[in-house]
C-alpha cells in the first residue's frame, strides 16, 4: 500500500469517526501505537517512515474491532490504574479513573492507622484495587474475592505481572459466602455491581455490548449488594474497623440510609473529580 505513520493515522481516525467512536482520534492513534509496538512520541518522531502492509491490516483487523463498539481496552488487553498497567479482558469490567478516589482514600486510611494492617477487597474483578493497595502498602495483608472465577484468574495474573503474588490471598466466594466468622479485617473496601437494572440497556455499546453485565447489575433499584453487603460486614470487621464503597452519583442518600439502618456509623462521602459523590465511608461500631 506505500503509506507511511503520518498518512495512515488520518485514514484510522476517519474510519472511526465515521462509526461514531467518541474519541476516535485518541483511539486511532492508540491502536496504531499498539499495533507498531511505538509510543505517542515515537510516532511522531517516524511520522515518514514507510508502515508494512502487513502491519497495515493487523492495524484495519483492530479498527474493525473498535468500530462496532469494542473497547480499546479489551483489544489492547490492558487498562492503567493508579499508575500500573493492569490486562484486562471481557470476563472484568474495565477499571475506571473516578474508582481510583477508592483506591487513594483507602491507602490515605491505611498509611495513617498504624493498626490497620488487614484489607479485603470484595467483588475484586481485575484486582485493580487490591494491587494497587498491596503496592502502596506493602505492610498490609490483602484479601481479594469475587464471585467470578474467570475474573479472580486475570486478577491472580496481574498480581503475578507486578511482583505481589504472594502478599494477596484469592478467593472465589459471592461476597461473604465463603468465609468464616474467624475472617476478620480491619478496612474492607468494595466497588459492587450498582447500575439499576432498568438503566442497563440505556449504556453506551461499549459497555452494554461487551463488558459483564453481572458485574453491573445492581438490581432494580442498584442497591441490591449494598443491602447484602451491609447486612453481613461487620461479622467479619474487627473492633474499629472501616469500609469503603463506590457508589452511584446519585446513591449518596439511599446507600447511607442502609448502613445506617445496619447499625454502620458514617464517616463521610467523598467525590470524584467530576465533583460527584463516589465514595462513601462508614465505621463498623454502632451508631
Amino acid at each position: 500500500m506505500g503509506l507511511t505513520i503520518k498518512e495512515l493515522l488520518p485514514v484510522g481516525e476517519k474510519t472511526l469517526k465515521d462509526a461514531g467512536v467518541e474519541n476516535y482520534k485518541i483511539d486511532a492513534e492508540a491502536l496504531l501505537g499498539f499495533v507498531s509496538g511505538m509510543d505517542k512520541k515515537d510516532l511522531f518522531l517516524n511520522q515518514d517512515s514507510d508502515v508494512s502492509d502487513s502491519l497495515i491490516y493487523k492495524y484495519f483487523a483492530l479498527l474493525s474491532r473498535r468500530k462496532i463498539g469494542e473497547p480499546l481496552q479489551y483489544i489492547t488487553g490492558e487498562q492503567y490504574f493508579m499508575g500500573h498497567r493492569f490486562a484486562v479482558d471481557t470476563s472484568v469490567l474495565i477499571p475506571r479513573p473516578e474508582t481510583e478516589i477508592l483506591a487513594e482514600k483507602a491507602i490515605e486510611y491505611l498509611k495513617s492507622n498504624c493498626d490497620a494492617n488487614s484489607v479485603l477487597d470484595l467483588c475484586t474483578g481485575s484486582g485493580a484495587l487490591a494491587i494497587s493497595i498491596a503496592l502502596a502498602c506493602p505492610n498490609v495483608k490483602v484479601a481479594a474475592s469475587d464471585v467470578s472465577a474467570a475474573a479472580l484468574a486475570v486478577a491472580k495474573q496481574n498480581a503475578i505481572d507486578l511482583g505481589i503474588s504472594g502478599r494477596i490471598d484469592f478467593i472465589e466466594s459471592d461476597l461473604f459466602a465463603a468465609f468464616g466468622h474467624m475472617n476478620k479485617f480491619d478496612l474492607i473496601v468494595t466497588n459492587p455491581p450498582y447500575i439499576r437494572s432498568e438503566d442497563l440497556s440505556g449504556l453506551t455499546r461499549e459497555i452494554k455490548d461487551h463488558e459483564p453485565l453481572s458485574a453491573l447489575d445492581g438490581g432494580p433499584d442498584g442497591l441490591d449488594f449494598y443491602k447484602r453487603i451491609a447486612t453481613d460486614a461487620r461479622t467479619y470487621m474487627n473492633n474499629d474497623a472501616c469500609m469503603m464503597t463506590e457508589i452511584g452519583a446519585d446513591q449518596a442518600c439511599d446507600v447511607t440510609a442502609i448502613f445506617t439502618e445496619s447499625g454502620f456509623t458514617i464517616i463521610g462521602i467523598f467525590r470524584d473529580y467530576n465533583d460527584l459523590d463516589r465514595v462513601l465511608m462508614v465505621s463498623g461500631r454502632c451508631t
